[in-house]
């Protein structure tokens, strides 16, 4: 046989062959298509743009064939109703905070933030390497839900105020949009918490249905426009040293998937994860120029204050976790790991930063 006579059987052999395992191929790989409802506005795009980098990073690393459709809040179902969809199967997945539905457990609670928690870091030990993965999911299992972290703001701003305060006194009263356990805390402070979604704090602000709201830090916060109507800024927000997003994908749904398409995804929400803090690095400080160029007045909250929603948080704490098992499980974790982190913390990086950031 000549040599021209080999290349030329083997090369229809080899198409051949290719022709055959594409279909196998193809096979292996199915056209999925889901849809991700988001409890935030398109106007947030750090936040919303979180789901909507999910969905583009699953595309690119599935070839297309694994398509996310994201929609903003509201236009499947409200934005504090997110995961109650995922878990009615009336959307495959979606993006959020868990702390909106501390009403279904406390416990959900703690993949966004307790107050006087862990900062961003810390929360990723604790998560990725320091069992909270493990716990949270055991937890979700009887939700019919996976999470998937999927980004952080890190420390927030503690909120626009109408009126600045000085005393625990001055809270009583007070109407705050705040969800979350901070939002119980603020209620043992005497002050009246609720729970808005972001796109409709603005409105209730400037009707004076709330006097005071917190949402994330300056670049969110400018685009909300809340400092038009309180020009008094403070901080920190004590209640949200770290706060995490959580991608929710419905159990049975995620069982379906392909390995590959389940790696995929999530890849796509560790690069989110990562990506929305440094966002969040860059555009914060930039913002805040602008705000206090704008006439906002930026205050620290009396250490009164401070001392007193500590020692509530962590009273409340420890009730719940007298009386709620699976509080109790995640909490005792959760406890030891950001005591062993603030060790640590406190050794190398206040350490430098106390001095680095010192005006002096």
């Amino acid at each position: 046989m000549s040599r021209r006579q080999f290349l030329s059987r083997t090369g229809v052999a080899a198409a051949a062959t290719a022709s055959l395992a594409a279909p196998a191929i193809a096979q292996t790989t199915p056209a999925v298509r889901w849809r991700l409802t988001s409890s935030y506005p398109k106007s947030l795009d750090t936040v919303y743009g979180g789901a909507e980098m999910l969905a583009d990073r699953v595309r690119k690393l599935t070839d297309g064939k694994f398509d996310i459709r994201v929609f903003a809040a509201g236009e499947i179902v409200p934005g504090l109703q997110a995961m109650d969809a995922v878990q009615n199967n009336a959307v495959e997945c979606c993006h959020t905070n868990s702390y909106y539905y501390i009403g279904k457990n406390m416990a959900f609670g703690f993949e966004t933030a307790l107050p006087f928690g862990m900062t961003t870091r810390q929360q990723n030990g604790w998560i990725y390497y320091g069992g909270g993965m493990e716990l949270l999911r055991e937890f979700y299992k009887d939700f019919g839900v996976i999470n998937f972290p999927g980004g952080n703001t890190g420390t927030q701003m503690g909120g626009w105020f109408r009126t600045p305060f000085k005393t625990l006194a001055d809270l009583k009263g007070l109407k705050i949009r705040i969800p979350g356990l901070g939002g119980q805390v603020w209620l043992r402070m005497g002050a009246v918490p609720q729970n808005i979604p972001g796109g409709d704090i603005y409105p209730a602000l400037e009707r004076g249905t709330i006097d005071a709201t917190e949402w994330i830090g300056p670049y969110d916060d400018e685009k909300l426009g809340f400092y038009k109507i309180a020009k008094h800024y403070y901080t920190p927000g004590w209640w949200e040293p770290s706060s995490q997003f959580s991608f929710f994908v419905n159990a049975a749904e995620w069982a379906k998937l392909p390995k590959t398409y389940q790696e995929a995804f999530s890849v796509a929400a560790a690069e989110v994860n990562l990506n929305m803090m440094a966002e969040y690095d860059a555009k914060n400080p930039v913002a805040l120029k602008r705000l206090i160029g704008a006439g906002v007045t930026l205050h620290r909250y009396p250490a009164e204050i401070l001392r007193a929603a500590q020692k509530i948080s962590f009273d409340m704490y420890e009730e719940e976790a007298g009386k709620n098992p699976a509080f109790r499980k995640i909490y005792t974790s959760w406890k030891k790991h950001r005591e062993d982190a603030y060790t640590w913390f406190s050794i190398a990086e206040q350490g430098y930063e106390n001095f680095a950031y010192s005006k002096g």
